[in-house]
């Protein structure tokens, strides 16, 4: 069993306290916050143990559980992988992309396992879509939240984008040729709505917009490729497919739905339902990081993927710099 500590007991911390404490994998040893305060009401509250330093945490386990704001990310990373301790970091990876790199490279110097916290690639009605992805040509993702004073300190593009963008580059297999942006700002000092078109050298169009001023939430990506259409809602956890496969001979169902393309050809229309298995995304990326560790394997979320991620969110807010929409 690894003994685990988790740096950090916001909102999210305290989600990875209760997962961490209910895992079989994982001993739970204890948390740092530096709120005082904060900290006395959740060790209180729930019974976790509290650490009055970092480096004294760090020193009590195998892995170290970052959730703490981005901006102390690679601080808090460093300090656990000098002491040849695993890490689980959330995202975004660090505050920036050469903060990332350095982290890739010290975590390679000392050979341990780290995984970055893009919970999507766990999320139930992507993991059932994910195996009808084939070379995908066209990707539209909405993701749209509610207003929260939570996470406002940043672009909407790493509060809320980056989700997509870890997605999109997750299953595309070709690299960026080119990234355009806009973003507005409406009730913050970054900005609240954003969309980003990115394109691949395959020839692959992704096109990305995130609000955190909807009136609903919404977390739909739709995938278009060959003879196939693709939806995922991340948000209600249900996945469709639409596959067009070419007719050979007679159909015999007369309820079929087919197409009459040019040449004579047909292509039969069959919309399926894949399972989605039920399961907390959240504990699954833990999970995966013990199993990873474990079985001495690469890990499901590695750092350079955080690192990509980041790396196109910030070409995407490069491009506002370059935009006179931002509204004043």
């Amino acid at each position: 069993m690894l003994r685990i500590g988790v740096l950090g007991a916001g909102h999210l911390g305290k989600i990875h306290l209760r997962l961490l404490n209910e895992a079989e994998e994982y001993q739970l040893v204890g948390f740092y916050d530096p709120d005082a305060t904060n900290a006395q009401k959740v060790s209180e509250e729930f019974g976790y143990t509290v650490f009055n330093t970092i480096e004294e945490l760090i020193d009590a386990v195998d892995v170290v559980d970052i959730v703490t704001p981005t901006l102390s990310h690679y601080d808090c990373a460093v300090k656990a992988l000098k002491k040849g301790k695993h890490i689980f970091i959330e995202k975004p990876i660090t505050n920036t992309v050469e903060e990332a790199e350095e982290l890739i490279k010290l975590a390679n110097e000392m050979n341990v396992k780290a995984q970055v916290g893009h919970v999507e690639r766990f999320n139930p009605a992507f993991v059932s879509a994910e195996p009808y992805c084939n070379n995908p040509m066209f990707i539209e993702t909405h993701r749209l939240a509610e207003f929260n004073p939570r996470g406002t300190d940043v672009p909407v593009v790493l509060d809320l984008m980056i989700h997509d963008i870890d997605i999109v580059l997750h299953i595309v297999p070709s690299k960026v040729k080119n990234i355009s942006a806009s973003g507005v700002s409406v009730v913050s000092d970054s900005p609240d709505i954003a969309n980003a078109r990115i394109e691949f050298e395959n020839g692959c169009v992704a096109n990305l917009t995130a609000s955190r001023i909807s009136l609903k939430n919404m977390r739909k990506t739709r995938i278009f490729q060959k003879d196939a259409y693709i939806t995922v809602d991340f948000l209600e956890k249900k996945t469709e497919v639409v596959r067009m496969k070419d007719v050979q001979g007679e159909i015999d169902d007369p309820y079929a739905m087919v197409l009459n393309l040019a040449d004579n050809k047909q292509k039969q229309i069959y919309f399926e339902n894949p399972d989605v298995h039920p399961s907390n995304a959240i504990k699954e990326e833990l999970i995966s990081l013990a199993n990873a560790i474990n079985k001495n394997h690469k890990t499901n979320v590695t750092l350079d993927d955080g690192y990509n991620a980041l790396k196109v969110a910030t070409q995407i807010v490069d491009c506002f710099k370059h935009t006179s929409s931002v509204l004043n």
